[in-house]
């Protein structure tokens, strides 16, 4: 799912592992696909309209949720934003109240609580363990943790997952989900260089990165703070 540019979160993870001599390979999935649950080191999964939920949220309940939740178990490394993020929850019900099953690597469940209500739109701060997180949210559905999994970060400015917590997306293991658009990775590289070097921890024992000349990125992400609504 590839609404609001979720692809550029390839394009960032591809160009800051080559930048740095880390070969990689990116293998994309399509509805139908299988998922193979030991074939990848990270996996993303972007956002979509409700139609494409739909058909999105039928191939992680009946083919590919069972790989995925054990992928993740395993410690694979895994980013959903928006629409995925909800879908990888438990449930999500749309605004016309049809309950889909999500693919349940986050113990979450996503309520639409209809078309007359506001939707949650505009730029997004929050602070988590790696600093801050910087972005665009735009939801209609209201996202409602479990105690399975913890908040990603704390809101500073914006809504978040509902709108009244103040937390903005999930984590579990190596599993992240969160609301964020811009895309989310260019816009807060310290959260792309988390999740490789998550992904090298796994598969070789040592997540290390080499620092790289970031000054651009940086000022492009405390640019992004400043923005407000």
């Amino acid at each position: 799912m590839n609404v609001y540019g979720d692809r550029g979160n390839i394009l960032c993870l591809t160009r800051r592992c080559r930048l740095r001599g880390i070969e990689l390979e990116v293998t994309e999935l399509e509805v139908g696909d299988a998922l193979a649950a030991d074939g990848f080191d990270l996996l993303f999964m972007g956002g979509a309209q409700d139609r494409e939920q739909r058909l999105v949220g039928d191939d992680l309940s009946k083919l590919k949720g069972e790989a995925l939740r054990e992928a993740v178990e395993t410690g694979v490394v895994f980013l959903s934003v928006c629409g995925g993020y909800q879908l990888a929850g438990k449930s999500y019900r749309g605004a016309d109240g049809e309950e889909l099953a999500g693919a349940g690597v986050f113990d979450l469940h996503t309520v639409h609580p209809g078309a007359k209500a506001k939707r949650l739109i505009g730029n997004l701060v929050a602070r988590w363990e790696g600093g801050t997180l910087a972005g665009f949210e735009n939801h209609g559905g209201r996202t409602y943790l479990g105690p399975g999994c913890e908040p990603l970060a704390k809101v500073v400015r914006g809504h978040g997952n509902d709108g009244q917590s103040g937390f903005e997306g999930a984590r579990y293991k190596n599993a992240f989900g969160c609301y964020l658009h811009g895309p989310v990775l260019p816009k807060n590289p310290s959260l792309a260089d988390r999740l490789v070097s998550l992904a090298l921890e796994r598969r070789f024992g040592d997540g290390t990165l080499p620092a790289l000349e970031d000054g651009l990125e940086q000022r492009a992400h405390e640019a992004a703070l400043r923005i407000r609504n």
